[in-house]
């Protein structure tokens, strides 16, 4: 048998973000954080937004379900906020273009519940209307409570850049010292989720009739949080430095088209042609709230093996016993899916589903944003004479071809074999501690050349 050898992993060309931990753990214990998912339909879902935070920034955990990988469909894309990380606003930056189509989503929404286009069109013009930007004191922080002021008519946020070279410049002083006074974003009172400052005793008299008067008003704003409508407007201006107030308002880069003008002569004037970028409050015509999806290994190496995770199905929480057994009743194979996604997870490997390559597993080093996967891993748990029954029996036919879409797909095949010993029972399986008796062995498939072994052997 020829000996492995191991392929460096491809670096990923445009990365927009920094190494942070290998796990959603603190060492020291003093900024731990226990963090909390439910059981829906055989699937387990994290739903806050900081424990969100916390599993995928500190090693990758789960993905969104209405993004790629990261869950980053509530918030500013990555490539806004570096250009725009002076504004140092708590709220998400969106292009125009991606504004536009969840217009055109509410739009369709008020269509369907038999809104004629005239009343569709003023609505919508009257809800997506310019608001004034929170800004932030000059100690950086926001103001709340009863510290809320307003700010001018035609306060925003601009920048002009080169349409030739990209390059983006500073954010005007004159808007940056202005943010640092004011915060609180001023619109129609029976459109806008956050509530007039004021006393707490008279937001709480007049915010039930702001709610029915918002519903009423915008039938399509079932969908950004008129469910909660007296809970949102009780918080005041305190929910402008919530996070749970961001999808309710966006910054929309939008280009301002008056200042758009040629610098040079006039056979550069295309090329040298200068936009000046805003950014303008607007409200969210249709939020999504975006929760992470772990798969079954990722929550119960969080359970189990880190302890930063409580699963509940309802309102009881799990034990680790009880969620091995269930776990198992799910996926059938989990027991072995699981053993190799822990001795990967604990190489320093950060395993991810392989499902669309046809393999158990995906392994990246430090994490997907990084470098493309290595290895795509299939799992097989075998007694020590490497025979037992096999989740997925491959034939020379059937294994060429796994070897071929991986290759194409610049990785490697490697097939991991969890050992069990042949005294071990199946009650000894039913519980985690299993693990301290398994063996792994791993074993790369490569591809044999002929013509390339040949030629090798010439030049001997």
């Amino acid at each position: 048998m020829a000996e492995a050898v191991f392929h460096p992993p491809r670096r990923k060309r445009r990365v927009f973000e920094t190494y942070d931990a290998p796990f959603p753990v603190d060492v020291g214990g003093k900024d731990f954080r226990m963090c909390r998912a439910e059981i829906i339909n055989n699937n387990v879902i994290v739903r806050n937004p900081e424990d969100i935070e916390q599993l995928y920034n500190k090693g990758y955990f789960g993905k969104g379900i209405l993004s790629r990988s990261r869950p980053v469909h509530s918030i500013s894309e990555p490539s806004l906020v570096t250009k725009w990380q002076g504004a140092n606003i708590n709220m998400p930056i969106i292009t125009s273009k991606k504004y536009q189509r969840r217009v055109q989503w509410a739009k369709s929404i008020l269509q369907e519940q038999g809104f004629d286009d005239g009343s569709v069109t003023r609505i919508l013009e009257n809800y997506t209307k310019p608001l004034e930007l929170p800004l932030l004191k000059e100690d950086g922080t926001e103001p709340t409570g009863n510290n809320c002021n307003r700010m001018g008519p035609n306060t925003e946020l601009s920048r002009q850049s080169s349409t030739d070279t990209g390059n983006v410049g500073a954010l005007s002083a004159e808007n940056q010292n202005a943010g640092c006074k004011q915060a609180r974003l001023e619109g129609d009172p029976a459109c806008a989720p956050v509530a007039v400052c004021g006393s707490k005793e008279q937001q709480q008299g007049d915010s039930k009739e702001r709610a029915e008067a918002s519903c009423q008003e915008h039938g399509f704003l079932v969908c950004c949080g008129c469910e909660e409508k007296e809970s949102v407007e009780q918080r005041s201006c305190e929910t402008i430095e919530s996070k749970e107030c961001a999808p309710e308002y966006v910054l929309v880069e939008e280009e301002d088209e008056g200042s758009l003008h040629p610098e040079g002569d006039s056979a550069h004037e295309q090329e040298n042609l200068v936009k000046k970028e805003k950014l303008v409050c607007r409200r969210n015509p249709f939020s999504i709230s975006e929760y992470l999806q772990l798969s079954l290994e990722e929550a119960f190496f969080l359970v189990y093996a880190l302890g930063c995770l409580s699963i509940y199905y309802g309102e009881e929480p799990l034990t680790i016993l009880k969620l091995w057994e269930v776990f198992s009743e799910v996926k059938p194979n989990f027991k072995t899916t699981y053993m190799a996604y822990h001795y990967f997870r604990s190489k320093g490997w950060v395993p991810k589903v392989g499902l669309k390559y046809g393999t158990d597993l995906l392994l990246y080093r430090k994490g997907p944003p990084f470098y493309h996967a290595s290895y795509s891993v299939l799992a097989e748990l075998v007694d020590d004479s490497f025979e037992g029954s096999l989740r997925r029996p491959l034939s020379w036919k059937s294994l060429s071809g796994l070897n071929r879409t991986t290759a194409s797909a610049s990785k490697e095949l490697m097939l991991c074999y969890m050992i069990r010993p042949s005294d071990m029972t199946e009650k000894e399986m039913s519980t985690p501690e299993c693990m301290k008796r398994i063996k792994v062995q791993e074993l790369i498939v490569s591809r044999w050349v002929s013509s390339r072994e040949r030629s090798e052997q010439d030049e001997f």
